[in-house]
């Protein structure tokens, strides 16, 4: 599966493009924006864009109102496909949103339920109640998703539900390329139609990957042979975080070795924050961790994600009742120096360049090494050679020696870190001193 050899980019388009929060009809060709990120995105190391929603919808986004086209506030089906075979061109895959537990209140077949009632074909479509109401006063009661009644349930269980999502399907392979979705709200799809969708998929195209939102509990339980092929690994985000925040690195290392051995060995889709959760740049109480985060999130087994923007250290915090400030337009101009400036935007092309020269970085194996409180260092190791990444968020220095699965082994330093002291000792440990909330990553062979 080429996803599990990636490093995704997550743009958020009608944020993205400064798109207007309510769907104002307005053709506008925002969507051609992402044409001119395409080197940037390459230069971080990423090969793969996950795009949240871009068809049609009332507001945000997630609440659909056509499957068939993309969203006006972007532009057209052209346009899209434009841009999905610039980045095609660029060998960089596309993924987009597949929200297919609820759809808006201007969904076609919702309205066409709410003109005619109880007389509506769509009727099955949606869990309704004639005999109720609803917070719009519709005269009718419906299931809405997690009591948000401008997000509509549909029914997975219903044959011509499913054939209309399938046939959208195809029309996106067909029109766009695309490569995999991301399945919106994964924990909450009935697992038969997750079933069906796997192998409907697997028969479209060869390799088209299935990505499911899962927030806790046992990812096995969806990514499996039959279903997703990966997840969001939510509990790392946490771990990651929290194990910065609180000096506390045996959090984030227990949730790696946990989901290791429950999901055996499936590569889970990892990030450091996304659309729905506040900048990593905000979340963290001291901002010298935020290089150690990005080491963790690039060399870490699993499949790195950037969420747009944070490349360059931008903040954003959720509001009371919106997610809209952490889904901002930007303009790459305004970051035309970064790779020369910006700390985090230089790690950023660092780390992915490694990745792309060290097989290690992508197919190793996970092996942890060190881990105190304030001290981590784990390897990822293939064919007798590893990568080490070592970490230290204590505001003063540390020294260690980290165990050696190489014999007569070597090492090298490969973020250029001149602070960073380390040798190889004659008892065949890596014995390194790191500054204060110092990381770096060595190669060992």
């Amino acid at each position: 599966m080429w996803a599990y050899e990636s490093v995704f980019y997550q743009i958020y388009p009608l944020g993205f493009c400064g798109a207007p929060f309510e769907n104002d009809g307005i053709l506008t060709h925002r969507i051609l924006k992402v044409n001119d990120w395409i080197e940037h995105i390459k230069n971080l190391g990423a090969n793969a864009i996950y795009f949240s929603p871009v068809f049609e919808s009332d507001t945000h986004g997630y609440n659909t109102r056509n499957y068939k086209k993309i969203d006006c506030r972007l532009g057209t089906n052209d346009d899209f496909k434009e841009v999905c075979k610039n980045l095609h061109k660029n060998n960089i895959k596309v993924v987009l949103d597949g929200v297919f537990n609820h759809v808006g209140r201007g969904f076609w077949a919702f309205q066409d339920v709410l003109q005619n009632r109880e007389n509506s074909r769509y009727r099955d479509w949606f869990f309704i109640d004639f005999n109720g109401n609803s917070n719009y006063n519709d005269g009718l009661w419906y299931e809405g998703w997690e009591g948000n009644f401008d997000l509509v349930k549909i029914n997975l269980r219903n044959e011509e539900v499913i054939n209309h999502i399938f046939e959208c399907i195809k029309l996106w392979i067909d029109e766009f390329d695309i490569d995999g979705l991301r399945l919106d709200v994964a924990y909450c799809l009935d697992k038969d139609f997750l079933k069906r969708l796997r192998s409907y998929t697997d028969s479209l195209k060869n390799d088209f990957l299935l990505l499911g939102e899962l927030l806790h509990g046992d990812y096995n339980q969806f990514v499996n042979d039959d279903m997703l092929h990966s997840c969001t690994n939510y509990e790392c985000y946490k771990g990651i975080y929290s194990s910065h925040n609180d000096h506390n690195y045996f959090e984030i290392a227990h949730s790696i070795k946990r989901l290791n051995d429950i999901c055996r060995g499936r590569r889970l889709y990892t990030f450091v924050d996304n659309h729905d959760v506040a900048r990593i740049a905000s979340k963290l109480q001291n901002k010298a961790h935020l290089p150690l985060v990005t080491i963790l999130l690039y060399t870490v087994y699993g499949i790195p994600s950037v969420y747009y923007g944070s490349e360059f250290g931008i903040e954003g915090q959720k509001e009371q009742g919106s997610d809209w400030n952490l889904r901002p337009a930007l303009s790459l101009a305004d970051y035309a120096d970064a790779y020369e400036n910006n700390e985090i935007t230089k790690l950023c092309r660092k780390l992915g360049q490694l990745k792309k020269e060290y097989a290690e970085l992508t197919n190793g194996t996970y092996q942890e090494l060190i881990l105190t409180n304030r001290q981590f260092a784990f390897g990822r190791i293939l064919d007798g050679k590893e990568c080490i990444s070592a970490l230290n968020c204590d505001d003063a220095q540390a020294s260690f020696e980290i165990p050696l699965c190489c014999q007569n082994a070597t090492a090298k330093e490969l973020l250029d870190q001149e602070a960073v002291l380390y040798e190889v000792t004659d008892r065949q440990t890596l014995k390194v001193t790191l500054p204060a909330n110092t990381g770096t990553v060595f190669y060992v062979e």
